[in-house]
């Protein structure tokens, strides 16, 4: 393994470029309520490609964040089993799974939880210095992402300093700085308008492109969801389908169009016969309709 504390300091710090295949086994997670369990997710089976992107959508509280956390180790499945390139993650003790969580995995929320104390570089710096990086190599990476989300200009404002769409942007380059090969994110541009959402949304794009990490984006919002090749949604207590072969339960209860009928030969219509006066009689008047007890006799 290269040593990235040995390397120049004018050198780029080599990147993994190859995102991670996950596969997700009968998952299950439920909380204690009372003594009580409380199910929230069972039996969630998934599987994501090296460098794929996967939106999921579906109704609020159906357990979404909760597989989100799970996948990034920020919380522990009840059952179930996550393998990470081949590598079983509910079996990892606390202090593995930190470290591999900081190495291998990176978020962005939508809140950016960037440290106020701190500039925007020494924000993006943090992952690095948690591996043990030396602070100069960290400081160049950190810049060579800033940079690449377009804050050159930024790098020594703090949070405070920084619009909505710009801590967001440092949020992202946190997350990405270190290569990581899985990249999860949880409503990242809810906080934001719709403009630059959709500028976030594309850099979000740009940069799985050109780093490969695998992408698992959690989102309420249909134009990012509908920039994913590929889109699950969640329903039934964590059960995924594929959107394009979810039918809602509404459009469950709708009647399913029938075939028209083939048209036949229509039967001619029955005309009826018009109604005919009475014939008059030879002296040329017409026989009165009267009761035949007061018909009355012509002279």
């Amino acid at each position: 393994m290269t040593d990235e504390r040995a390397l120049p300091i004018d050198e780029p710090v080599p990147i993994r470029r190859s995102g991670a295949r996950v596969e997700v086994t009968k998952l299950g997670k439920a909380y204690m309520h009372h003594g009580e369990a409380l199910p929230v997710l069972w039996d969630v089976d998934l599987s994501l490609a090296p460098g794929e992107m996967v939106a999921v959508v579906g109704a609020s509280g159906v357990g979404k964040s909760t597989l989100l956390q799970i996948l990034g180790t920020l919380d522990l499945p009840t059952s179930g089993s996550i393998k990470f390139d081949d590598e079983e993650l509910t079996t990892m003790n606390p202090s593995r799974l930190a470290e591999f969580r900081n190495r291998r995995i990176g978020f962005v929320f939508q809140f950016h939880h960037l440290l106020p104390e701190f500039t925007a570089v020494e924000n993006v710096m943090m992952p690095a210095l948690i591996q043990r990086i030396e602070s100069n190599r960290a400081r160049t990476m950190a810049k060579d992402i800033l940079g690449r989300v377009g804050l050159s200009h930024r790098l020594t404002h703090r949070p405070s300093e920084l619009s909505g769409g710009e801590q967001q942007r440092v949020a992202l380059a946190r997350a990405m700085v270190l290569g990581p090969s899985l990249l999860l994110a949880d409503e990242p541009t809810g906080n934001l308008d719709r403009a630059t959402g959709m500028a976030i949304h594309e850099l979000f794009l740009d940069l799985n492109r050109e780093r490969g990490s695998t992408l698992l984006v959690v989102t309420h919002n249909p134009d990012l969801a509908s920039l994913m090749p590929r889109r699950l949604r969640m329903i039934d207590g964590g059960r995924l389908v594929e959107e394009s072969e979810y039918r809602s339960p509404s459009m469950e209860s709708m009647p399913v169009a029938s075939e028209p009928a083939a048209p036949t030969e229509a039967a001619a219509p029955e005309v009826a016969a018009p109604e005919v006066a009475a014939p008059a009689d030879v002296t040329g008047e017409v026989d009165a309709p009267a009761d035949p007890a007061s018909k009355k006799v012509a002279p």
